[in-house]
């Protein structure tokens, strides 16, 4: 192979690999493939984010790879499928961003989502709340409320609701899907490492 030949063909292996990498950084745009670093200090706002970041992890690889048979399955005929599960989470998702971003909970029709519609906005969400919190200035907790109107009537609540609500029932339900797609057939990848935020190779 001559030196111009040679350059072609290694020209050509190269666009070949960043065009495979490229369409992969598409597949896998979204956030929370991996967990996001961890603050340099111990604060309020960012202890509260990475609790966020933890959601973002576990739903991300929750609904990695599900499949229509995962979606329409449910453990029982009482219980909610794996799809009407990831719109309650998406549900609670929106009442966690509204109180940082200071924003009442309307309660308004319900949308019809695609999956994969549902898992990005979800994840979206997740990830601008956390954004949120980590750009919180000193005292600022203090001011992200939770806020429901019913026509008239408005209620308050403190971000410690968000804590001990939302976000902790929503890791429940993320919970609930991994059982739910073990159970029709398609686990959760065992390389997931919940506790290092990363995936094993």
């Amino acid at each position: 192979m001559n030196q111009l030949n040679c350059f072609r063909f290694y020209g050509f292996l190269f666009v070949m690999t960043l065009s495979l990498h490229t369409t992969g950084q598409e597949d896998s745009g979204l956030p929370y493939r991996t967990i996001p670093d961890y603050p340099d200090s111990y604060e309020a706002h960012t202890v509260a984010a990475r609790m966020v970041d933890g959601l973002g992890f576990r739903y991300y690889w929750a609904t990695e790879g599900l499949r229509a048979e995962d979606l329409s399955y449910k453990p029982s005929e009482e219980a909610r499928t794996s799809m009407e599960t990831l719109k309650h989470i998406h549900g609670l998702c929106n009442v966690l961003l509204n109180a940082v971003m200071h924003k009442p909970n309307i309660r308004a029709a319900e949308k019809e989502w695609s999956f994969k519609d549902l898992r990005k906005e979800t994840l979206l969400m997740i990830n601008s709340a956390s954004d949120r919190l980590k750009s919180a200035g000193d005292g600022e907790m203090n001011h992200f409320k939770i806020i429901f109107m019913r026509g008239e009537e408005t209620s308050e609540f403190p971000f410690w609701n968000i804590l001990n609500g939302p976000l902790a029932d929503a890791l429940w339900h993320v919970g609930q899907v991994v059982s739910m797609r073990r159970g029709s057939g398609n686990p959760i990848s065992p390389k997931v490492s919940v506790f290092s935020g990363r995936v094993r190779e």
